[in-house]
């Protein structure tokens, strides 16, 4: 999710009983960046989302 959002999404998993869960947060907003920037913008994500599952950072 965008950094602007990271706050309604903290309180949804509270209220969930998921308090403190991890969340991959790209920068806000993504409408403005260029192709390249959402492909870094997802590596970046993906790579966190891979260590969030795993407890793996895939760049060492």
């Amino acid at each position: 999710m965008t950094e602007k959002f990271l706050s309604a999404a903290e309180l949804m998993a509270r209220m969930l009983g998921a308090d403190g869960h991890p969340f991959v947060v790209i920068p806000h907003p993504i409408s403005s960046a260029t192709a390249d920037e959402l492909e870094a913008t997802a590596r970046r994500a993906v790579g966190a989302a891979v260590a969030i599952l795993t407890g793996v950072d895939p760049e060492p």
